[in-house]
């Protein structure tokens, strides 16, 4: 089912395609609305919703302007444009943007389904070509994709010089010329099946073909080399591509994808430094059941330190390093090796896993502190002699006490959000519930507010809490209705603005979506009459 979201200034106009449109029956979803193009971008770039239908005049930002930022940050996302303006121009601007229709005001319900349907014809077309192996395979064995391939990986390892790296460039017309460059790392995450890896493979050739600087230097490691004027804006292009990659490369079931980040460099011969920092971040990053996006801002400083602008390891004990990233799954396989450290010694087993017990609660300590924390308050109970003996009875005694540090680790190591972020999504959250009343609060003013790009802060926010911004102010909001509901009298259209929302039939949409109840329904079963 794919997603829609709506922007329209004219109330009439979003309620009607709202209301008059059976969504779930016609194979959609109604993502939300917004009533001009900023609203939107914002809320767009936290949602990421599948096709977009935007009126061309708008106040603050129109539908052109709004399709071509949509087209840079969510290039996958199809648009439909409505407008009152029968102007060859625009639709010709249209066109050149990439919209993939132009509809004419006034509309029926049924011809938007009709082009609706189109476009998801187009996707679902779009989908079984990506299963198509053997056009993947002809693809990557095109010669001028293998020698443009050929001169990035060059690049980044580091085999060209400035000079030789601009001419070889100007050869394929890529603009290697930039202030700053990024480079993502992304790995691809497929089990044991070839062919999803295919499959994602061909996803994201489609998706990135002909634009910017991405290609694949290992079968699973795709490299992505990320250039902007402003340091900021290339952070922000940075997490946009690598949100790309991940919508992208999960089109395929049972596909995941990890995407490092480098630190932002000045210099055409920065890029290859730039490289492996994102690779070093990439290999600590033991994320394999689940896409994450991470930067060098989101590591603990005990396991990375820059030198001379590149990431370097500290001595650290291994174990350290892979504590700080392990998911639950690789806890069996690590309690696994060390008990085939055990080995067979009967007589001096107390003595080896005493020592091999003492090994582990150092390292589950050294993470502790690398996240802020102190291990005599998290897991005092390990610091005991007696828990030691205990634990070194038997070989079962020592897999279950074992396994159960490592589960307690990663249980408050996930709690921690990510450690780095924990002030930040605070004082997020403080500004939304502060703020939730204002009807312009939006991802970009708050990732203003907490000193973050908004891409960036879209990742992390929705990394660590579980949600989206949206759906966190969305029910910061409702529950702030909820209680003027049942506490107060007033009128479910005077509770919407109070609340944030300026169309109470919007409010009334969202409310009765989120809690399967309409705002006069819940309140005759919760609170005061209206």
């Amino acid at each position: 089912m794919y997603s829609v979201f709506i922007v329209d200034d004219e109330v009439i106009v979003r309620e009607g395609l709202r209301k008059r449109i059976d969504w779930e029956s016609s194979g959609f979803s109604f993502a939300g609305e917004a009533g001009d193009g900023e609203i939107a971008l914002s809320m767009i770039q936290d949602i990421k919703p599948d096709i977009l239908i935007t009126d061309i005049r708008m106040p603050f930002m129109d539908g052109l302007e709004l399709a071509r930022a949509v087209k840079k940050i969510q290039p996958w996302i199809r648009i439909i444009i409505l407008s009152g303006h029968d102007e060859f121009d625009y639709a010709k601007k249209a066109i050149s943007i990439g919209v993939e229709d132009y509809i004419l005001k006034p509309f029926t319900p049924d011809e938007i389904l009709s082009c609706l349907s189109k476009v998801r014809d187009n996707l679902d077309k779009e989908k079984r070509e990506a299963g198509d192996i053997s056009r993947m395979k002809r693809e990557l064995e095109s010669g001028s994709n293998l020698a443009r391939d050929k001169m990035l990986t060059d690049l980044v390892l580091g085999a060209l010089d400035s000079s030789q790296a601009m001419e070889r460039a100007g050869e394929f017309g890529i603009k290697l010329l930039s202030r700053f460059y990024m480079i993502a790392v992304s790995e691809l995450h497929y089990g044991e099946d070839m062919d999803k890896l295919l499959a994602a493979k061909s996803c994201l050739s489609a998706s990135l073909a002909g634009g910017g600087m991405s290609f694949f230097i290992s079968p699973e490691t795709l490299v992505s080399i990320v250039q902007g004027q402003d340091a900021e804006l290339c952070e922000d292009e940075a997490f946009s591509l690598a949100e790309s990659v991940k919508h992208d490369a999960e089109k395929v079931p049972g596909v995941s994808v990890v995407t490092a980040i480098s630190p932002a460099v000045e210099h055409i011969a920065s890029i290859s430094g730039a490289y492996k920092d994102a690779s070093l971040l990439l290999r600590k990053c033991r994320f394999t059941d689940t896409s994450r996006i991470v930067s060098m801002s989101d590591v603990g400083e005990g396991s990375l330190k820059s030198d001379g602008g590149s990431l370097v390891l500290q001595e650290n004990d291994p174990l350290v390093d892979r504590l700080s990233y392990a998911g639950e799954g690789e806890i069996d396989q690590i309690v696994s090796e060390y008990v085939a450290l055990l080995g067979s010694n009967g007589g001096s087993f107390s003595i080896i896993a005493s020592y091999l017990l003492v090994d582990v609660i150092m390292a589950v300590s050294k993470v502790i502190e690398s996240l802020g924390g102190d291990v005599k308050q998290v897991m005092p109970e390990i610091l005991s002699r007696s828990f030691v003996e205990n634990a070194v009875q038997s070989q079962e005694v020592f897999i279950i006490e074992v396994k159960s540090i490592l589960g307690k680790l990663l249980d408050w190591r996930g709690r921690q959000s990510s450690g780095r972020y924990s002030d930040v999504i605070l004082r997020a959250k403080k500004f939304i519930d502060e703020n939730y009343a204002d009807p312009d609060i939006c991802l970009r003013s708050v990732a203003q507010a907490v000193n973050f790009s908004p891409n960036h802060f879209s990742t992390v926010f929705s990394q660590d809490c579980g949600m989206t911004f949206i759906e966190y102010l969305t029910q910061v909001r409702i529950s702030q209705a909820k209680r003027l509901l049942k506490t107060t009298d007033k009128k479910s259209a005077d509770i919407a603005w109070e609340v944030g929302f300026n169309d109470p039939h919007y409010f009334s949409f969202i409310f009765k979506k989120s809690v399967s109840l309409s705002p006069r329904e819940w309140r005759q079963q919760n609170g005061p009459k209206e």
